[in-house]
């Protein structure tokens, strides 16, 4: 997968660029529209471009900074740079750099899948190919267009290929009617076009209907919750629950590939990304030749200890060796207290002592050593210096088992809920006599806290039920809007005179 991705790098003029992109680089090779997508093989290389963008450094690290340092679960460092300071205390601006990467980024990866769509389609392939190829193209341009309006709301919709400069002044959609229906519309046509085909990196049927079925939950609670601007979404919020309720039903019952994984810890584990939780999963290893193609993920998350190789204690008594980090993301004790003592999810997936090489105990949080207690979520025992194959879990079977939860908000949701807390080690819930739907569903968003903690979730599911000022205390005093959604860039504004 990676020596294509090297190979549609040089056929950039062929796939166009974003408006974020240059338009000045020059082609490396004598490619254009009309020779290139001659061959499946082709088309294939330009979709795994698609696929690229997704591990740009300034994109799926960053998304970390919007929806957790943002977020009751985690702070920066004291020393981290004032913009992800920014994050943690609600004074994002437009002109902050992070939040321009993370915008710029989203745009790239969806001008790269227009190129797929508009290239490949009639293009004369076989049928199923064609068929593969724009399926994938559509989830891709759905889920970094439902990137960008999570964060910042009403965005430009880019539904064709730029490649020219005066084709980078797109206007804003007229509402979220218009947003929505966009997004249904390219993921309905993606899970008609797709197949079940797990392949590590790459999104198929299921993730198709997984993501489906997340665009309407967040439909619902929205509108429900009275989140700005999705007053204008016409359908009722009953039959949007109803939508998501479908297709993440579809997920948990009409396919075999993948399910509930019952050991916790094998979810986590670096060397199986094909585990049967990982419905769509970065490809990225510590193989790779550039930051990109590995990770770097794991520095995030783990603290600065002592400088270099330390070792954590796992649940059958061995031990595992683990690189020091840079101590950036750094947990809460609201999150941590969220955690029943016995949870699992708390004792084995979370670290608060480490050792050497002998198995001697070298420091813990009690003592200060540790500064906090952090996530083995994003552990690679198997570490190449700062290279690792640390990947971010983008959909995982357990997420949409509490999105069926949540949008059902009945008997068959409940069991989906004491699937997960079953796992856990906790106490399950018995039935739902004496709770409303809404309390029901405030179970489920808290246990998608504690489930989804560090994946990148957080920030989303505090907008969708309004509760941010809730939850994160430095949000007090924002006006509705700016809890809701991030001001787009300033240099986006400056660019394109048809957003501000």
């Amino acid at each position: 997968m990676r020596n294509l991705n090297k190979i549609a790098l040089g056929f950039a003029f062929a796939v166009g660029f974003a408006s974020c992109e240059s338009l000045e680089v020059e082609p490396t090779g004598f490619y254009s529209e009309a020779n290139f997508y001659t061959t499946v093989e082709d088309a294939e290389a330009s979709l795994l471009y698609a696929y690229d963008a997704l591990t740009l450094v300034s994109y799926a690290p960053i998304n970390y900074y919007l929806c957790e340092l943002a977020s009751d679960n985690c702070i920066a460092k004291s020393d981290e740079g004032a913009d992800a300071q920014a994050f943690v205390n609600w004074e994002v601006t437009s002109q902050n750099e992070l939040l321009t990467q993370y915008y710029r980024c989203a745009y790239i990866a969806v001008n790269r899948a227009n190129a797929v769509i508009e290239n490949v389609e009639g293009r004369g392939f076989d049928e199923k190919e064609e068929k593969r190829l724009l399926g994938e193209a559509y989830f891709l341009r759905a889920y970094n267009h439902f990137n960008v309006v999570r964060a910042f709301g009403l965005v430009p919709l880019q539904t064709s290929l730029i490649d020219k400069m005066d084709e980078t002044t797109s206007s804003l959609p007229e509402n979220m009617q218009e947003v929505y229906s966009f997004l249904i519309d390219d993921l309905t046509k993606a899970v008609d076009y797709l197949e079940v085909n797990r392949v590590t990196g790459r999104a198929d049927k299921v993730a198709a209907q997984a993501l489906l079925a997340d665009v309407y939950l967040f439909a619902a609670s929205a509108k429900e919750s009275g989140v700005p601007k999705y007053d204008a979404i016409t359908e009722s919020v009953e039959n949007l629950y109803a939508k998501a309720a479908e297709f993440s039903g579809n997920v948990l019952n009409d396919q075999s590939e993948y399910s509930h994984d019952s050991d916790l810890q094998n979810i986590y584990d670096v060397n199986s990304p094909d585990g049967p939780e990982h419905i769509f999963i970065l490809s990225m290893d510590r193989s790779g030749t550039a930051e990109g193609d590995y990770s770097k993920l794991s520095k995030y998350f783990i603290p600065y200890v002592a400088g270099g190789t330390m070792y954590l204690k796992n649940t059958d008594g061995s031990f595992s060796p683990t690189h020091d980090g840079w101590s950036v993301f750094q947990t809460t004790n609201t999150l941590i207290s969220n955690y029943e003592l016995t949870d699992k999810r708390r004792t084995d997936l979370f670290v608060s002592e480490v050792y050497d090489e002998n198995n001697n105990s070298t420091g813990t949080v009690s003592d200060g050593t540790i500064p906090y207690e952090f996530t083995r979520k994003y552990i690679d025992p198997d570490f190449a210096g700062d290279k690792t194959s640390t990947r971010p879990y983008l959909i995982r079977y357990s997420e949409v088992q509490l999105a069926y939860a949540e949008a059902t908000a009945n008997a068959s949701g409940l069991e989906q809920y004491n699937d997960i807390r079953r796992r856990a080690g906790v106490s399950e819930l018995a039935d739902l006599s004496g709770l409303t739907k809404d309390e029901f569903r405030t179970l489920v968003v808290e246990e998608r806290q504690r489930e989804l903690s560090y994946e990148g979730d957080r920030l989303w599911d505090l907008r969708r039920k309004n509760i941010v000022q809730e939850k994160v205390t430095q949000a007090a005093g924002l006006s509705p809007e700016q809890v809701a959604f991030y001001p787009i860039p300033q240099r986006e504004l400056d660019l394109n005179p048809n957003i501000n």
